[in-house]
């Protein structure tokens, strides 16, 4: 039984990284943007982690903007606006 346990395994690990795949291919939100941008999405003293369980995104290096921000929503088409 040892080998079909082990083919299971690797039929589950292949579909699993086709799934996660799939996320990365349509995810529609970055937090890559102009500090100026930045839509506040936390609290004074908010920590990386408070930040990031809320879905937003954490980036202390900026002074004078918001650490804690809204991801940017970016328009993906669906495979059905692409023309080839």
């Amino acid at each position: 039984t040892a080998p079909m346990e082990h083919k299971v395994i690797c039929a589950l690990v292949l579909v699993s990284v086709l799934a996660l795949s799939t996320l990365v291919e349509t995810q529609s939100e970055t937090c890559a943007m102009a500090p100026r941008e930045r839509k506040n999405c936390g609290f004074p003293g908010v920590t990386a982690a408070q930040c990031t369980s809320k879905g937003c995104c954490f980036d202390d290096t900026v002074p004078g903007f918001p650490w804690c921000f809204t991801p940017k929503t970016i328009d993906v088409p669906s495979e059905d606006e692409c023309e080839f």
